[in-house]
Order: structure tokens, then sequence, then C-alpha cells
């Protein structure tokens, strides 16, 4: 995984999570997530037959959906800030 480096972690988690050792928050777990299936289907355009990745990315996404899904019942304004600031979901 050398296109998620220390630094780039710890931008997103800053950005996102409110500071860089605020690793758990569910925002900053979000969009590291986001950036991780990205960058994955960057590399599934280029390598279509590459299975074991897709497999990979489907799990993320999965998971992307159950942390999403869990803001919008605990906090929906937050929820709305992060799919917006993130730019999924329509």
């Amino acid at each position: 995984m050398s296109y998620l480096t220390a630094d780039k972690k710890a931008n997103i988690f800053k950005t996102y999570g409110g500071s860089e050792t605020n690793t758990g928050s569910v925002e900053g777990q979000i969009a590291l997530l986001t950036e991780r299936i990205n960058s994955i289907s960057g590399h599934l355009k280029e390598n279509k037959k590459d299975f074991s990745t897709h497999r990979g990315l489907m799990k993320m996404v999965g998971q992307r959906k159950r942390l999403l899904q869990y803001l919008s019942r605990t906090n929906l304004n937050g929820y709305r800030a992060l799919i917006e600031k993130l730019g999924i979901r329509k």
C-alpha cells in the first residue's frame, strides 16, 4: 500500500477526524476507506481480471456502507456534512 503513506493517512484523520491521533473516529475511518476505494478503483480500471482485488474492494465498500449507516443513526448532521465533503452518495 505505497499509495497511502503515514503522512497522507495522518492528514486524512486530521481533516475528517479532528486530530491526527483520532484514528477511531467514524468520520476518519470513512474518509480513509473512501481514499482506498478510489485508489483501488483506478487499479481495477486498468486490470479488469484482478478478481482478488475486486473482492477486497467489495469488502471495503460494504464496511464503508455499514459505517455510514451507523453515522446516519447517531449523527445525522455529521453524516450529511461528510457525504457532501467526500462527494459520495448522489
